[in-house]
């Protein structure tokens, strides 16, 4: 029998979880929610039936409940409770940023290192949500021409700072955010760092090298909030070390699975969010040659940060394990 704990299950990752979930009927007997003790006793419909949320506690996991986890509550919960499960037996599929750069814990994005994933310590780190979208066409960019350089500006969705970034943006509040992101751009994501970055910047790129494992690789990265509910975008311009017709990178792209490339300027057609929102694709478009340095493109890169990633990355990661086991 297969059980499966989904722990921050009342959050607005947790509810992607469940509602992904549902939607891939994988083959697993029996779920159980988690949560705080804020939402202990909360009844949740989930696969044709009521579910009782159950507090997290350093019980939950006793006589290897479990066989499996998704957490998405926070990296301070992760790094006590995670630990706990992972002694249990049970292996963590974990969505904060709390075991990501740890070296024995694999970051995994199924579409680019899958294999990465079977090489654990029972507990497997799901990328930052801006990270995982990029890294799936770079890989692709990086297996043909070898990558020498990647630039990053995002535009970041209020849904990847939680119901507290949503309620901001609908109610043009500054619970979360320093300024109204209601008419602002705020070029600041997570924390300044002592080197000027912020943390969300130093987060995709060290998490690219890792999960390309290409530790020298020169990358950086403005990240910046935008007044829109979810999906998040990206322009990405890289340098690579080989030489390329763009008309090759369109096709190889196009042909790649977990991207869907929209590139028609001729008749204003690119991704947007509206195109891209619920879906588990990263969308690329504005794909183009750099003239300003040998062998570059820019291009624009669309996914759904709560689903793609996120729920459905960790998901994905769920369902490869169950397949291969």
């Amino acid at each position: 029998m297969i059980n499966v704990a989904i722990v921050g299950a009342t959050g607005v990752v947790g509810e992607m979880f469940l509602k992904v979930l549902e939607e891939k009927k994988l083959n697993i007997d029996n779920y159980v929610l988690l949560a705080s003790s804020r939402s202990k006793g909360k009844k949740i419909m989930f696969m044709g039936k009521e579910h009782i949320v159950e507090e997290l506690t350093e019980h939950s996991f006793d006589n290897n409940r479990f066989q499996y986890a998704l957490f998405s509550a926070g990296a301070s919960t992760a790094e006590k409770y995670a630990k706990i499960a992972a002694q249990n037996g049970c292996i963590v599929i974990d969505n904060s940023s709390c075991f990501r750069m740890d070296k024995s814990v694999p970051l995994v994005v199924p579409q680019v290192n899958m294999e990465d994933a079977y090489e654990h310590f029972n507990i497997i780190s799901n990328p930052n949500c801006s990270t995982i979208q990029a890294v799936v066409p770079l890989k692709v960019l990086d297996d043909k021409y070898k990558l020498k350089r990647v630039i990053y500006s995002t535009y970041q969705a209020v849904s990847g700072a939680g119901k507290k970034g949503i309620d901001d943006l609908e109610n043009n509040t500054t619970n979360k955010f320093p300024y109204p992101i209601v008419n602002n751009c705020l070029p600041h994501i997570d924390v300044f760092l002592d080197n000027g970055y912020t943390k969300e910047e130093m987060k995709m790129i060290e998490e690219t090298r890792k999960i390309l494992k290409k530790p020298k690789l020169a990358i950086t990265a403005t990240c910046v909030r935008v007044p829109t509910l979810n999906c998040h975008c990206e322009s990405i311009t890289v340098e690579l070390e080989n030489d390329f017709k763009i008309e090759d990178i369109k096709t190889l792209l196009n042909n790649s699975s977990g991207i869907i490339v929209l590139d028609d300027p001729k008749r204003e057609i690119y991704p947007i969010n509206t195109f891209v929102n619920g879906t588990d694709e990263v969308y690329v478009g504005r794909i183009r040659r750099d003239f300003s340095v040998e062998n570059g493109i820019n291009f624009w890169c669309v996914a759904d940060n709560i689903r793609k990633g996120a729920a459905s990355n960790a998901v994905e990661i769920l369902e490869n394990l169950l397949n291969n086991k």
